[in-house]
């Protein structure tokens, strides 16, 4: 049976980063069977929220092994969000200390903070110098990696999307390893779809260099069905397989029904 061809890992395209433990638990027996069954098809794990900081550190260190053991790469989420806030000292250590635990990607975000451009770039050449990858993370609303309603995004209003493209073109300039984007504000607690951001991102950055946010399946299908199986996605963990069903192309939504394909020739 034909099926769309995925670039083996290491990828270049096609990446998926799958969310770890936030909105429910995952502990290394349940993690072992999705990487067990899906894994040749994830390419990074994201502690949200800070969860690795709940945790006690040899059971950290059990799940960060058991993605390595099948070539998947940890990311610490934004995490460095709250870390800013306690000083540059703070911020050092951290670093330092995701070296140590044995994460691959620092993301480097900042939803619910202010932080001038040169500093953010500083961070993203700290990281690098710890030999970590840095991943920041863009965006167009204020307020966002929170659980906040509709309305009081709304009140905060949205940044002009030129600021985040220049923004993410810095950052690659610096060395970053890939820039994720926010999906507040474009997909995620708004009214209607900001369609018109993601093209814009797209055509100035490069869908390789981009990963987008879109753990709701209503938004991965419209990133595949718009921009093909091939594009960056950050999905939950809980829908690896269904989000894999429709880059091979051997399951879909009504509208995309034997609709996705790629063509090697």
């Amino acid at each position: 049976m034909r099926i769309n061809e995925h670039q083996p890992k290491p990828r270049t395209r096609g990446i998926t980063e799958i969310r770890g433990p936030y909105y429910t638990p995952l502990g290394p027996r349940q993690l072992e069977d999705i990487l067990e069954t899906m894994g040749a098809y994830v390419d990074a794990l994201k502690f949200a929220g800070g969860s690795f900081s709940l945790m006690p550190r040899q059971a950290l260190k059990q799940l960060i092994a058991i993605c390595h053991a099948h070539d998947v790469l940890v990311s610490t989420g934004g995490f460095v969000e709250h870390v800013l806030t306690l000083g540059p000292d703070a911020v050092d250590r951290y670093i330092h200390e995701c070296k140590s635990l044995g994460f691959d990607i620092v993301e480097i975000s900042s939803g619910f903070i202010t932080i001038p451009d040169d500093d953010w770039l500083r961070l993203v050449e700290n990281v690098r110098k710890a030999d970590l990858k840095a991943k920041p993370e863009v965006g167009i609303q204020f307020g966002a990696g929170g659980a906040s309603a509709v309305a009081e995004l709304e009140a905060e209003g949205t940044r002009d999307p030129k600021r985040a493209i220049t923004q993410a073109k810095r950052f690659l300039d610096a060395g970053a390893y890939m820039i994720m984007i926010e999906s507040e504000g474009i997909t995620e607690n708004v009214k209607t779809w900001r369609t018109d951001v993601v093209a814009a991102i797209v055509d100035a950055v490069g869908l390789d260099q981009v990963m987008f946010e879109a753990a709701d399946p209503e938004v991965f299908a419209w990133y595949i069905k718009n921009y093909g199986p091939e594009v960056n996605l950050f999905v939950d963990h809980s829908q690896i397989v269904q989000l894999e069903s429709l880059r091979s192309g051997i399951w879909g939504t009504k509208s995309l029904w034997g609709r996705v394909v790629t063509y090697k020739g």
